[in-house]
């Protein structure tokens, strides 16, 4: 019977490190001079073992993101998803608007990526987000999943308080 799933991270190990044994991370627009805060914290959310990403997200000084990013593969090297379609999250918000973000092994600077955008509503729900509905940001390089490295997990773009919890991230057939 063929896989259906592979795991990227179920939450089910403590601290920040993932099923991979990678760690998750909270980055945000200060390394660029902007001044969003933001938290990230493992804790129970509606009863379910979850990574919360909170923040307040500000577009002043030039800024405007919190993310919760994540390596896919141990040192830095590249994942291989070309066998998968896309990826699934299960995620728990506030009602608002985020973004998840993928970086290849292709990308050089910091701030290109490949985009998608889905809504995190006040219950625990799995968003499927298709490799072939990313978008490219600042890149003219075309989506090669054989080449992941990394992805994140983005409140962005406009001034708002996020509140995200990720109860479950895989790639999907």
């Amino acid at each position: 019977m063929p896989m259906t799933s592979a795991e990227i991270d179920d939450l089910s190990h403590e601290d920040l490190v993932s099923s991979l044994g990678t760690r998750w991370r909270l980055v945000t627009d200060q390394v660029m001079g902007g001044v969003s805060q933001g938290t990230l914290t493992r804790e129970l959310v509606a009863g379910r073992p979850a990574l919360r990403m909170r923040g307040d997200v500000s577009i002043e000084n030039n800024g405007g993101f919190v993310q919760a990013s994540l390596d896919l593969a141990p040192g830095g090297q590249r994942a291989d998803a070309s066998a998968w379609k896309g990826i699934d999250v299960d995620v728990y918000g506030n009602g608002e608007a985020y973004n998840l973000h993928l970086r290849t092994a292709d990308l050089t600077w910091p701030w290109q990526s490949y985009r998608q955008g889905f809504q995190a509503p006040p219950e625990w729900r799995t968003v499927r987000l298709p490799f072939a509905e990313f978008q490219p940001y600042r890149t003219e390089s075309p989506l090669n999943v054989s080449r992941l490295r990394r992805l994140g997990v983005v409140a962005i773009g406009r001034p708002f308080e996020a509140d995200i919890a990720i109860g479950g991230v895989r790639f999907y057939a």
